[in-house]
């Protein structure tokens, strides 16, 4: 027999969805056929980012070609990309008069580019239409191609998220074989090192069994594949098929991890029992714009 379900902490509790600005989101999306990973993940901030008119948008389609063990976006074959889906991305973020927009996706392994060309047009998209808008892709890792990389860094976001997701003990366990601790370093390295005036992000859920001593060793890598933004938050099991909760982190100790990230160099780092990587996005476009001293980005 297995180890007995953990019992959620009172801390883990959230609000039901509503509001006038929750309800003016969820319309938007439908309007425009679109999909959102705060429902295709079952992501427990969609209460607080939807009614603050924040919303993350996940492109070509809800079916991802892999099989992480952690994560609850529909896995299979995938469909055909829908031509029309840049400019319906565009729309919506005109009409939502986003000042911050996150645009991620599912993996598209049955694809040559692996989708790097529809990521790249919705960003243009976006660029051409909400010219006041901050743009995060948080991409995929496309294999490891820097090819593909630089198509969606060439598009012009502002920031390039890609998270490891976990330490580097743990993600064969955690991850898809296909993806890798080592190649998403990589990702993140050569976004940095081809387009130095992109900022980059990545996230690491807490709660599968690793260490204090594992977080900082990622934290670590993370920040020497010169990193900017990090983002530390609570995994919470989806279903039964999926991997178990070993611990729920206390809302003190990610204070601590914070403090302890924070003196390793990251622009900003955002640390939390809800936390996830496009949490609360918009509070690093302040970094982003520059308007805190540090550098312009480039597109």
């Amino acid at each position: 027999m297995g180890s007995p379900a953990l019992v959620r902490p009172r801390w883990l509790k959230t609000r039901i969805p509503s509001g006038e600005t929750y309800a003016t989101v969820r319309r938007t999306i439908k309007r425009h056929n679109l999909h959102t990973v705060c429902q295709e993940a079952s992501c427990p901030n969609v209460a607080e980012c939807w009614g603050t008119g924040t919303a993350t948008i996940m492109i070509m389609g809800d079916t991802c070609s892999r099989g992480c063990r952690f994560c609850d976006v529909n896995t299979g074959m995938p469909g055909a990309l829908d031509v029309r889906e840049p400019g319906a991305v565009a729309g919506a973020i005109r009409d939502l008069g986003l000042r911050y927009a996150v645009i991620t996706s599912v993996c598209r392994d049955d694809l040559p580019d692996g989708g790097a060309g529809h990521f790249a047009e919705t960003i243009r998209h976006i660029r051409h239409r909400c010219p006041d808008t901050i743009v995060e892709s948080l991409i995929p890792d496309f294999a490891g191609d820097h090819t593909l990389i630089d198509t969606v860094a060439g598009a012009g976001p502002h920031v390039v998220g890609h998270n490891i997701e976990t330490v580097r003990r743990l993600s064969p366990q955690v991850r898809d074989l296909r993806a890798g601790y080592s190649q998403s370093l990589q990702v993140l390295r050569h976004t940095k090192e081809m387009h130095p005036g992109i900022f980059t992000k990545s996230s690491i859920m807490l709660g599968l069994g690793e260490s204090t001593d594992e977080i900082l060793e990622a934290a670590a890598d993370l920040r020497e594949s010169a990193v900017d933004f990090v983002a530390l938050g609570q995994y919470m099991q989806p279903s039964a098929r999926h991997l178990p909760v070993k611990e729920y982190i206390h809302p003190e100790r990610f204070g601590h991890l914070k403090r302890m990230l924070c003196d390793l160099g990251f622009l900003h780092v955002e640390a939390g029992p809800f936390v996830r990587s496009s949490f609360r996005a918009s509070d690093i476009s302040d970094i982003v714009s520059g308007r805190r001293g540090m550098r312009p980005t480039t597109s």
